[in-house]
């Protein structure tokens, strides 16, 4: 079974640029970045809200938004 969903063209655009083949479908695109969150590790499953904070944490890197170690080290008493 298979579904729309509603996507703006820009966004359409961009996953089209990250098809390996123009006969890969967009599901399969989209399947392959939502591999790139991990569901869990050797001692179990993440939670969602576990998932969406490494999602988040990771776009936050990428946007450069970071926090010096010096920074943390201060903000917890150490």
């Amino acid at each position: 079974m298979v579904t729309t969903i509603q996507i703006s063209p820009a966004t359409r655009a961009k996953l089209a640029q990250l098809k390996a083949d123009p006969r890969e479908t967009y599901d399969e695109v989209l399947h392959k970045l939502l591999s790139l969150v991990p569901e869990g590790d050797e001692e179990g499953q993440y939670s969602r809200a576990f998932r969406i904070g490494l999602l988040n944490a990771r776009l936050d890197v990428k946007a450069g938004h970071l926090t010096e170690h010096v920074r943390v080290k201060k903000q917890m008493g150490l």
